[in-house]
This record gives C-alpha cells, sequence and structure tokens, in this order.
C-alpha cells in the first residue's frame, strides 16, 4: 500500500477480529494498523450500529436542531467546557484558525457519571434524544474498546491495554448541525464547516454523515473526500493515541468543507463519538514506538491535562 497513492480508505470487517479465526484475526490486527500507520483512517463494517437505530439517532437530533435557538441555549451551560448539552452557534474555533466553525452541536457523555465527571442534560422537549443518543452511546462505546483491542496487539501490547483506560472513561457523543447559510456572500473569508484540525480523542467512530462534505488530508498533501457507505462506520486516529505512540499510529488532519452554493441553504447533521482515555491516563509515548529514526516527540502528559489544554485552544474553556 503506497502511502503517497492512498486514494480511498482501507475497508475492513470487524467480524474477522471477533471471528475466533486466528488467520482472521492476525490479518485483522494488521490491516488496521497498517491504515493507522499510514492515512489514520479505515471504514469498518459489522460494528454493531443497526440501521434502523442509526435512523431514529438522526430524526431526535434533526428534530432538536430544528428547534428555535431560544429553546436550544436553555441546555448551554458555559461552566461545562462544551463537554455536556448544547454549545450554540459560533463558539467553537479549530486550533490555529481565526474564524469559528459554521456549526452547533449537543454532547452527550457517560451514562453513569463517575464522581467528578460532568453529568448529562437532555432536551425535555425532545424526550426520544435522551434514548437514542444513550443507545449509540453504548453501542459505539463497546465498539471503541474491540477496536482498541486490535490496535494494542498491533503494538506489541497486551490485548485487553487499553481496557482500565477507558472504562468509565470520559467519552463524548457529539451530534453536529452544520446549518444553512441564507447569505453565502456575508460569510467572512475563510469560514468553514469545520476547520482542518486533528481530533483530542483516542480514536473516533463516526456514522454516515446526513451530505457529503468530510475530507482527510493525504500524507503527501492531497485533500481526499472520505464518505462512509451504508453499512460502514469510519474510524481515525486522535492525538492522544498519536502521542502515546509517538506519531506511529497517526491523527490525520481532516476538515468538512462548505457545499456547493446552491446547496448552502440546506443543514448537514453529523454524529460521531469521541473515544477518550481516563483522565489520569499517561499518555507518555510508549518505550517500544521511541528509536533513531523516530524519536520522542511529545513531552509527558495526561489524558486530562492534554484534553484541558485542548478545550482552552479552543475557546471552549477559559
Amino acid at each position: 500500500m503506497e502511502q503517497a497513492l492512498l486514494d480511498e480508505i482501507p475497508s475492513l470487517d470487524l467480524a474477522d477480529f471477533t471471528s475466533g479465526n486466528p488467520e482472521r484475526k492476525a490479518k485483522f490486527v494488521q490491516e488496521i494498523g497498517k491504515a493507522f500507520n499510514n492515512i489514520g483512517f479505515v471504514a469498518i463494517k459489522n460494528h454493531g450500529l443497526s440501521e434502523e437505530l442509526r435512523g431514529k439517532l438522526y430524526e431526535a437530533v434533526q428534530k432538536f436542531f430544528y428547534q428555535p435557538d431560544e429553546m436550544k441555549k436553555k441546555y448551554e451551560f458555559p461552566e461545562l467546557a462544551g463537554q455536556r448539552g448544547y454549545v450554540g452557534k459560533g463558539k467553537e474555533t479549530a486550533k490555529g484558525h481565526s474564524r469559528p466553525d459554521l456549526k452547533e452541536f449537543y454532547h452527550v457523555g457517560q451514562p453513569e457519571a463517575e464522581e467528578g465527571m460532568y453529568k448529562n442534560v437532555f432536551p425535555a422537549e425532545v424526550p426520544e434524544f435522551e434514548k437514542y443518543t444513550t443507545e449509540v452511546y453504548r453501542t459505539f462505546e463497546n465498539t471503541g474498546k474491540t477496536l482498541l483491542r486490535a490496535i494494542a496487539l498491533y503494538l506489541g501490547l497486551p490485548e485487553d491495554y487499553f481496557e482500565d483506560k477507558v472504562k468509565g472513561g470520559d467519552s463524548i457523543l457529539r451530534a453536529l448541525h452544520y446549518f444553512p447559510i441564507e447569505n453565502p456572500d456575508a460569510l467572512p473569508e475563510g469560514a468553514v464547516r469545520a476547520a482542518a484540525h486533528g481530533d483530542i480523542n483516542l480514536i473516533t467512530l463516526l456514522m454516515g454523515a446526513s451530505a457529503e462534505g468530510l475530507e482527510v488530508l493525504r500524507l503527501d498533501g492531497k485533500w481526499i473526500p472520505v464518505t462512509a457507505l451504508p453499512d460502514q462506520i469510519i474510524i481515525n486516529v486522535g492525538d492522544m493515541l498519536d502521542r502515546l505512540t509517538n506519531h506511529k499510529l497517526k491523527s490525520t488532519i481532516h476538515q468538512v468543507v462548505n457545499p456547493p452554493r446552491e446547496k448552502m441553504k440546506s443543514s448537514r447533521f453529523s454524529i460521531p463519538f469521541f473515544m477518550h482515555a481516563r483522565p489520569e491516563t499517561d499518555l507518555t509515548c510508549l518505550d517500544s514506538c521511541i528509536d533513531e529514526n523516530n524519536p520522542r516527540r511529545y513531552e509527558n502528559m495526561t489524558a486530562g491535562e492534554f484534553l484541558d489544554e485542548r478545550l482552552r485552544e479552543l475557546g471552549l474553556k477559559k
């Protein structure tokens, strides 16, 4: 697989890893490792999320975001640093950029929050929102743990290496609305739906969005579009896993571009699941990922310290 010639992300079947067949399992481990070493993204089928549940989730999410801004703002709590509830338009700016992204979103965290963890808030006006976001959260948390087992084996670690690091961790399900732009000519220069960025977390699980627009930056500097087939979800490496593996597994830069002018007045919805390590998790680069050709790139930090730093850079925490 030539690093500079990948025009689409690799497609894998999670059933190969869970099949009980040693050859299929080992092949999956190597293929997901190569993909994450190369482009940082992979498409996965047999991921546990049914099409019926995905459809009901999107219905509930769209119902919430189509409510008046005054109602949505009832669920916006600045003291939660954007980690739970609603985050309004113009509130998040990608690291290194000056224009806020053209989006609004809603964050759902651990259904059973541990002491010291933010508790979820849900919109009373859309009661099904809690039901379906929580159900998908639990589904993707289990899928994420399975994927991390494969990643651990690829790194030469015990298969359960990540288990205690993510159990009860502060993972986030983010319901995103890229709102319609009624007057594209009035947009500030450089304003886009989601400016180029890397995710903060260990891995991201992304079900198919309601419209195209996601692009990933290839290693040779070319942007390529990423679209999940109906039976797939997209998985990508986040900055925490990049740090832990000293950039062996790559947190690839991606963006959501504005649609063609004739589609600017339509909404785009997307629902990623950001799998986080527990705050006390040590992200010190693994010794096995450091050598003369790849010296240590990152200072030692915990997952909690790194998240805090990034939230301040994004403007969500003061």
